[in-house]
């Protein structure tokens, strides 16, 4: 049968009841330049997906490498040991605190006002002087307990202060409770002399103490009679 004019491969069958009826051929060509392109977009995928695991299996590979590495360099490493620790703690702590002269300048601080105040008979603040010159005195000790001297012998500062302060300043501090100014200026001087037998046995005997002869501060009153500020 022959295709009508116009070239159309597609008859109306309404029109052609009862004949045969074949369609244009497909285009070969076009066919196969489809089917090349979608071979070549599968092979590219293909292509794609396979350098994408392979990515993937290398970089799970170079980090587990790593971990190895570092597992190995953590053991092998050395651990500081507790006696390491405790002695940076040590040196960390000696940096941070103050020194022994700035503790004693506080402890001649108080211990010079405990005189002015037991002078003026003011009792409660010679007692607190006193307790303030006691505990200024141990924490000079813990920060520097013993001291070496230049033959290489040891001081042993809290056995001198413990000696000190039960004797020499406990009399000081029974004088005070018994308000007695007299056996308090005894003690005191006692005390002084005390301390500067410590101060000699360090190798310092030019740090040489005396009875204050005015006080240091000028805002404090020592009169236990003052009526301002009340």
């Amino acid at each position: 049968m022959r295709f009508p004019e116009g070239g159309q491969g597609v008859l109306n069958f309404q029109n052609f009841i009862g004949y045969t009826v074949y369609p244009e051929p497909p285009n070969r060509f076009k066919t196969k330049m489809r089917f090349m392109k979608h071979l070549i977009n599968f092979r590219l995928g293909v292509l794609l997906a396979a350098g994408f695991g392979v990515g993937i299996l290398l970089i799970g590979a170079s980090e587990l490498l790593f971990e190895q590495q570092a597992h190995a360099q953590q053991k092998t490493a050395p651990k500081p040991s507790d006696g390491d620790d405790a002695q940076l703690d040590m040196q960390t702590l000696s940096g941070r605190l103050p020194d022994q002269a700035h503790a004693m300048a506080d402890v001649g601080y108080h211990f010079a006002n405990l005189w002015f105040a037991a002078d003026k008979q003011n009792w409660p603040l010679a007692n607190y002087c006193l307790g303030e010159t006691r505990s200024h005195l141990r924490w000079a000790v813990r920060i520097h307990p013993v001291r070496k001297t230049k033959a290489g012998f040891e001081v042993d500062l809290n056995g001198i202060l413990d000696a000190v302060d039960n004797s020499f300043l406990a009399e000081v501090g029974k004088a005070i409770e018994n308000k007695d100014a007299a056996s308090f200026k005894a003690a005191y001087r006692q005390t002084v002399e005390g301390c500067y037998a410590c101060h000699k046995a360090c190798e310092k005997p030019f740090i040489r103490l005396q009875v204050p002869n005015a006080s240091s501060v000028s805002i404090l009153n020592f009169d236990p009679n003052a009526k301002w500020p009340e």
